[in-house]
C-alpha cells in the first residue's frame, strides 16, 4: 500500500466507525489541533507538511481499532522535538497520553546499530515499551509502516539501514504480536530497499504468471461460491497471494518459484463458526482434498488466538489450492492482531479471555527484561530476545489440545512453566507423543506434551537453569530458589539472635518489644521484622550489631565506625597503609568503585553501614550529603604501587594507532591491564584499563595520548 493524502475528516470518519463517544472525538480533535500548531510549517523529505505523516500514523492505527488515547498520541508522537515539553503534554491532555508520547518518544530517539551495545540497548527499550503499555509499540509499528511506505525520499544508504532494523527487530515483533497486515507489508517494503534485485526479480515473475494465475483463481471462485450459494451459506471468496518476502524466504532455502507458486490461494469468510465447518465439507464432496494438509485452528487456535481452518485441494485443470475458511471476526484478530478486537469490548466475556493471551504475551517479554536485570548479561539478553521475539517459534499441544507457542529448541521444562508456575515447579516428567522423554529433550514443532507433576515434589531442580531455553522458565526458576534461599535465612536470622540474646542474658520478649523493633527497621531501613531475621541470616549484619543498637551508650565516631565492621558483610580491603584515617587506627577501607580514586586524587572518607569506610573522590556525586558519616582521610605518601583506572579513546581507525598509544606509557611507570576494543563504522572506541601510580603520572599519559593524530578524545571514566 502506497502513501496517500489524509485529511483529518478522514480519520475522524474512521474512528467513529468504532466509537461513538463523543468525549473521545473531541480529545481526538484538540490532539490534532495541537499537533498542527505544533508541526506548522515543518516538512518532510517526501515534500509533505509533517502533520501529514501524523495523520497517516493514526489512520494505520484505526485498522486495529486504536483507542482515543492511541490515536491521540500518534498525533502528538514528534511534538517533544518541537519546542513541547512533557509537561505541556500533560497539562492539556492528561497522564495516560503524555506517557504514550514520552514512552514512544524514547524509543523513536534510540537508533538501531550494527554495534552489539546500541542493539541490546534497542531490544531493552522496545521490549520495556511492551510491557509498560503494548499502545506504545502499535504507535512505533505504524510510525515505521508509514515511513515505509515513504522511504524513497531519504538517502538509499539509510534506506538500507532501515530495512535491515525493520526486518531484523520490529516486522518480528509484528508478528509476536499478531499483526499480520502490518507485518507483511513490512516485510515487502523492507526487502524492496534491502535486497531490490531479489524484490523485483520476483515482481517480475509474479507478472509473468499473472494472467494465468488470475483466471485459475477466478474459475475457482465461481465454483465454490456456486456451491455454497446453493447451500445457503453467505460469504465472500478472495484470492490470497503470497507476500513477495515470504516466497523470497522459500526461495532462499532452495525450493523454486514455480514451485512455491504452482500453489494458489482463496480465502473464504463466512458468518458464523458452523459455516466454516459446512463450507469446508461441501468444499470438499465437490474437491478432492490433499492428504495430510487439512488444520482445524477454529477447534486448536494457535497461541495468539488465530483460528481459521486450513486445506488444500486438487482443483481444475490439477492446479492445487490452498483455502482458508474463516469467520469475519477471526479475519479481524487473524489479520490486526488480538488488540483490535477487545479495545472498544472491554467489559465481555471474549474480551477478557483475549487480554489474557495479550497479557500471557506480555509476561513473556516482562521474563526477559527481569532476567536481564538479574544477570546483567548484554550478550545472553541479546540472544533471548532474538530467539524469544525475534527468530520463529514452534507449536505444541497438550493433551487436551491447547495450543502453547515457545522458540525453537525449548525443552519440557519450558513447556511445563509456559502452562503454569505450579505445573513447572512440580513436574517430575514428561511425556512427548506417548513417549517417556528426558527433561532436556528438545522439543519439535507439532508435539503433543503431556507433564507429569507430583504434588509432594520438593520444587525444581538448579540444574534446570541450565537446561531450561526460556527467559520465563529461567525467571519461575530462580524465584522459587530466592524464596527458599530468603526462607531459610529468616529461620537461620531469627535463630542467630536467639541465640546471642542468650548470650547476653536477655530475653527474647523483653528485647523485641513493638517500640525497640520499630526503632530498629527505622534505623535499618528495613520494612519488618522478617526483613532483620534474614539480613542476619544472610550475614548483612551480626546478630550482636543488632543487639547493641537497642542497649548502647553514646559512642563516638570513632566506636561507631568500628561497631560498623564488627559485620562480616565487608568488602575486600585496600593494603594496610594506603589510606590514613583520621583519628582512627588500623581501620579497614575500600576504595568506592564508583569513582575509582587514585594516589593524587583529592579524596574522603565515608562510614557505610555495614561496609566500613568508603574512600570517594571528594567530587563524587554518590557522597551523601550526612555530616556525621563523613571522616577525613589522607593517602600515604610512602606507598608506591600501581592503581586501576579506565580511560576511554576516540580516535580514527589507523593502522599501529594503539601501537602509538601504548608507547606513551613508557617512561611514566604505567601499565596496560586490559584493553577492549570497540569498532564503529567512522571511528573507533578503546577501552583500556591502566595501572598507574598517581594522579600526575595518569594526567601526563593522557595529554600525551591526546597529542597522538587522528585522536579525538581522551578521557578518564568510571564504570
Amino acid at each position: 500500500m502506497e502513501n496517500k493524502t489524509i485529511v483529518f475528516d478522514d480519520l475522524l470518519s474512521k474512528v467513529s466507525t468504532y466509537t461513538k463517544d463523543k468525549k473521545d472525538l473531541e480529545i481526538i480533535k484538540k490532539a490534532y489541533e495541537f499537533g498542527n500548531a505544533k508541526y506548522f510549517g515543518e516538512k518532510r523529505l517526501d515534500g509533505n507538511g509533517l502533520i501529514d505523516h501524523h495523520l497517516n500514523v493514526a489512520m494505520i492505527l484505526t485498522e486495529l481499532k486504536s483507542d482515543y488515547q492511541t490515536i491521540s498520541s500518534a498525533l502528538l508522537h514528534e511534538v517533544l522535538d518541537y519546542n513541547t515539553t512533557i509537561d505541556e503534554v500533560k497539562s492539556v491532555f492528561g497522564e495516560e497520553i503524555s506517557n504514550l508520547v514520552s514512552s514512544i518518544s524514547k524509543i523513536n530517539k534510540l537508533s538501531f546499530n550494527a554495534d552489539s551495545n546500541y542493539t541490546i540497548t534497542y531490544y531493552k527499550k522496545i521490549l520495556v515499551g511492551l510491557c509498560e503499555d503494548v499502545r506504545v509499540i502499535y504507535i512505533k509499528l505504524a510510525d515505521r509502516l508509514h515511513n515505509m511506505r515513504t522511504l524513497w525520499a531519504i538517502p538509499e544508504n539509510k534506506q538500507k539501514e532501515k530495512a535491515k532494523e525493520t526486518l531484523e527487530i520490529l516486522a518480528p515483533i509484528a508478528h509476536r504480536l499478531g499483526i499480520y497486515h502490518i507485518k507483511s507489508e513490512l516485510e515487502d517494503l523492507s526487502l524492496r530497499y534491502y535486497k531490490p534485485d531479489a524484490y523485483y526479480d520476483i515482481v517480475k515473475k509474479l507478472n509473468n504468471t499473472k494472467v494465468e494465475r488470475d483466471n485459475a483463481i477466478k474459475e475457482m471462485k465461481e465454483n465454490i461460491s456456486n456451491i455454497l450459494l446453493q447451500n445457503n451459506i453467505k460469504h465472500e471468496i478472495k484470492g490470497r497471494s503470497k507476500s513477495i518476502y515470504s516466497i523470497y524466504n522459500k526461495m532462499q532455502k532452495g525450493r523454486r518459484f514455480k514451485e512455491i507458486y504452482d500453489i494458489l490461494a482463496l480465502r473464504v469468510y463466512v458468518e458464523t463458526e458452523q459455516n466454516c465447518y459446512l463450507a469446508l465439507g461441501l468444499i470438499h464432496s465437490k474437491f478432492k482434498p490433499v492428504p495430510k494438509r487439512f488444520k482445524d485452528y477454529i477447534a486448536m487456535p494457535k497461541e495468539n488466538m488465530y483460528q481459521s481452518l486450513h486445506t488444500t485441494i486438487f482443483g481444475v485443470d490439477g492446479n492445487l489450492f490452498e483455502i482458508q475458511i474463516r469467520t469475519y471476526e477471526m479475519d479481524q484478530i487473524a489479520e490486526y492482531g488480538i488488540a483490535s478486537h477487545w479495545s472498544y469490548k472491554e467489559h465481555t466475556d471474549g474480551s477478557k479471555s483475549l487480554q489474557n493471551v495479550m497479557e500471557q504475551k506480555l509476561q513473556m517479554f516482562r521474563s526477559l527484561i527481569e532476567l536481564n536485570n538479574e544477570d546483567n548479561n548484554p550478550e545472553e539478553f541479546a540472544s533471548n530476545v532474538k530467539s524469544e521475539v525475534l527468530d520463529d517459534n514452534i507449536y505444541l499441544f497438550t493433551p487436551k489440545g491447547d495450543v502453547i507457542e515457545l522458540p525453537v529448541g525449548s525443552t519440557p521444562i519450558d513447556f511445563a512453566y509456559r502452562v503454569h508456575t505450579g505445573v513447572g515447579d512440580k513436574m517430575v516428567g514428561a511425556i512427548v507423543n506417548e513417549m517417556i522423554v528426558p527433561l532436556d529433550y528438545e522439543l519439535k514443532d507439532g508435539d503433543i506434551v503431556k507433564i507429569n507433576v507430583n504434588k509432594n515434589s520438593k520444587g525444581p531442580n538448579r540444574e534446570w537453569l541450565n537446561i531450561a531455553k526460556t527467559a520465563q522458565a529461567k525467571t519461575k526458576i530462580k524465584n522459587f530458589f530466592s524464596k527458599i534461599d530468603k526462607d531459610e535465612a529468616i529461620k537461620r536470622g531469627e535463630e542467630m539472635l536467639q541465640k546471642e540474646l542468650r548470650k547476653q542474658k536477655l530475653t527474647f520478649s523483653t528485647f523485641l518489644t513493638d517500640k525497640n523493633i520499630d526503632y530498629l527497621l527505622d534505623t535499618l531501613n528495613l520494612a519488618s521484622i522478617e526483613d532483620i531475621y534474614r539480613s542476619i541470616g544472610s550475614s548483612k549484619f551480626t546478630p550482636l550489631y543488632v543487639i547493641n543498637l537497642i542497649n548502647k551508650e553514646p559512642k563516638t565516631k570513632e566506636t561507631i565506625v568500628l561497631e560498623k565492621l564488627s559485620s562480616p558483610n565487608v568488602k575486600p580491603t585496600v593494603s594496610k597503609n594506603d589510606v590514613l584515617v583520621e583519628g582512627v587506627d588500623e581501620i579497614k577501607v575500600t576504595l568506592a568503585s564508583c569513582c575509582k580514586p587514585i594516589k593524587g586524587d583529592d579524596i574522603i572518607g565515608y562510614i557505610t553501614k555495614g561496609h566500613g569506610i568508603t574512600v570517594h573522590r571528594s567530587i563524587c556525586h554518590n557522597i551523601a550529603d550526612v555530616e556525621e558519616r563523613i571522616v577525613n582521610v589522607e593517602w600515604n605518601e610512602n606507598i608506591d604501587k600501581g592503581w586501576p583506572t579506565n580511560i576511554l579513546i576516540e580516535a580514527e581507525q589507523k593502522e599501529n594507532l594503539l601501537l602509538e598509544i601504548i608507547g606513551k606509557t613508557t617512561n611514566l611507570n604505567i601499565n596496560i591491564q586490559a584493553i577492549n576494543t570497540i569498532n564503529h563504522l567512522d571511528h573507533i572506541v578503546y577501552d583500556i584499563i591502566v595501572l598507574a601510580p598517581d594522579k600526575t603520572k595518569l594526567d601526563k599519559f593522557i595529554n600525551d595520548v591526546l597529542s597522538i593524530p587522528y585522536i579525538h578524545k581522551v578521557e578518564r571514566i568510571t564504570k
